[in-house]
C-alpha cells in the first residue's frame, strides 16, 4: 500500500516560464461559451438585482425621513424658544395678563393663517 492516494492528483511544478514574466497568470485556453448563462438564469440574477435596489432605495428613504423629521424636531424647538423669549421681552413692558391675552390672540390667527 501506497501512502499517495490515487484519486487526487499530484500538484503540477510548472516551473519558470519562458519569457521570464512570473507575475503573469498562465494562460487558459479560450473557451468562447464558457461566460454565457441561460436566459432563466440571467433573469433571476436581474430580478434579484432589482428586489436588493429597491431594499436600499427603501432603507434610503426611511433614513432621509428621519433626518428630515430630526430638523424639523429642531426648527420647531428653536421657534418655541424664540418665541417664549420674544413673550418674556414683552412681559417685562407689559401686564401678565395683557401679554397672556395677545399670546392666546395670535395663536388663533396662526391657526387660521395655515
Amino acid at each position: 500500500m501506497s501512502s499517495t492516494t490515487d484519486s487526487t492528483p499530484a500538484p503540477v511544478a510548472t516551473g519558470m516560464r519562458v519569457n521570464g514574466k512570473n507575475w503573469h497568470d498562465t494562460k487558459k485556453a479560450f473557451r468562447p461559451t464558457a461566460g454565457l448563462t441561460s436566459y432563466a438564469k440571467r433573469q433571476e440574477l436581474r430580478k434579484h438585482q432589482e428586489a436588493v435596489k429597491e431594499r436600499e432605495r427603501e432603507m434610503k428613504e426611511e433614513r432621509e425621513a428621519e433626518r428630515q423629521a430630526h430638523i424639523q424636531r429642531i426648527k420647531d424647538r428653536r421657534a418655541a424658544k424664540e418665541e417664549k423669549a420674544r413673550y418674556a421681552k414683552m412681559a417685562e413692558k407689559m401686564h401678565l395678563k395683557r401679554v397672556e391675552r395677545l399670546k392666546r390672540r395670535e395663536k388663533r390667527n396662526k391657526l387660521l393663517n395655515s
